[in-house]
């Protein structure tokens, strides 16, 4: 299935967006390719589809995602109950960790503590912020960078601040919160459709 095209089929204002939407794409690709993973992080709305991406790329999406034959070798009869995963991890959902370093540190570096803690060069981040200007995430996406990390960001109206930090930068065509993050949700259902349908 060409998931891609189907997006665009299904939602035509995307249309413009072809271009950032295959760059976003490559660079998930070419980072779990050499063993790295993606660190994700929204506010409100935005952190419950960084949740959301984490549950498609952890395991199966459209496929089954059945281990390869030495892998089931090695997990005994657990591996017919373990999927194929894709690395991600939401740093939205480190309730102990979050709230220790808001209260002892600083409430607006909390995502690029983690960041810092988890990210690796060679990673990705890939933040959402329907504003693009959401401190949190600029700081992150400032971390991730210094880091050696590629930085995708999904925004709205004029794309932010985000928009200078990123590697690829999509900004949907709406203005309104909603409705922005109504676009953001069938793109990054491509983005792990496409991604599930090269590694698996």
């Amino acid at each position: 299935m060409d998931h891609l095209k189907r997006l665009l089929e299904r939602y035509p204002a995307l249309e413009k967006l072809e271009g950032e939407i295959s760059g976003a794409y490559e660079l998930m690709k070419e980072s779990y390719e050499k063993g790295g993973k993606l660190l994700i992080c929204g506010n409100g709305g935005s952190a419950a589809d960084s949740d959301h991406i984490v549950g498609e790329l952890m395991k199966g999406f459209y496929k089954e995602r059945r281990l390869p034959e030495e892998e089931m070798e090695k997990y005994g009869e657990l591996g017919a109950h373990l999927q194929g995963a894709l690395p991600a991890i939401a740093l939205t959902q480190h309730c102990a960790l979050s709230t220790a370093f808001l209260n002892d540190v600083d409430p607006k570096m909390v995502f690029a503590q983690q960041v810092y803690g988890y990210g690796q060069p060679g990673d990705v981040f890939l933040g959402l912020s329907t504003s693009g200007n959401s401190e949190n995430v600029v700081f992150a996406a400032r971390v991730a960078a210094a880091k050696g990390m590629k930085v995708i960001t999904m925004t709205g109206r004029d794309g932010g601040r985000l928009k200078e930090l990123s590697d690829v930068c999509l900004i949907v065509p709406a203005q309104v919160t909603a409705d922005i993050q109504e676009y953001h949700l069938p793109i990054y259902h491509a983005l792990c459709a496409m991604l599930e349908e090269h590694f698996f």
